[in-house]
């Protein structure tokens, strides 16, 4: 069955208060756990700041270690979950309720080849 890895992007800065984050992740475990039991899921999980990457660049022989994002943006990926989805629209029905539970954030949806 083909996979599709649904990308979350998510605002630079500080995350939102516990009191907004609490809601929104108990309904994100509840998707995670539907996902689970249709036997969609794969894999998910959220990401460290854009900060905290690591960049590497091939340049002749060496390879050069950068601190932080490959590009700078006012938006970073935040998680991401794998899923098997049959064809584009099941996975599309899924993205949508990812992006129900995490609005206003955007929710890419691309194939794995």
């Amino acid at each position: 069955m083909p996979q599709y890895l649904l990308t979350i992007y998510q605002p630079d800065g500080d995350p939102p208060p516990p009191e907004v984050m609490g809601p929104v992740m108990a309904q994100l475990d509840a998707l995670n756990r539907e996902m689970q039991e249709a036997g969609v899921w794969v894999f998910a999980n959220g990401l460290h700041p854009p900060e905290t990457a690591t960049v590497l660049r091939v340049a002749g022989d060496d390879v050069l270690l950068t601190d932080g994002p490959y590009v700078e943006g006012k938006e970073h990926v935040g998680g991401f979950d794998i899923i098997e989805a049959r064809d584009l629209d099941a996975a599309l029905h899924w993205g949508r309720k990812l992006a129900r539970v995490l609005t206003p954030l955007p929710i890419e949806v691309r194939p794995f080849y």
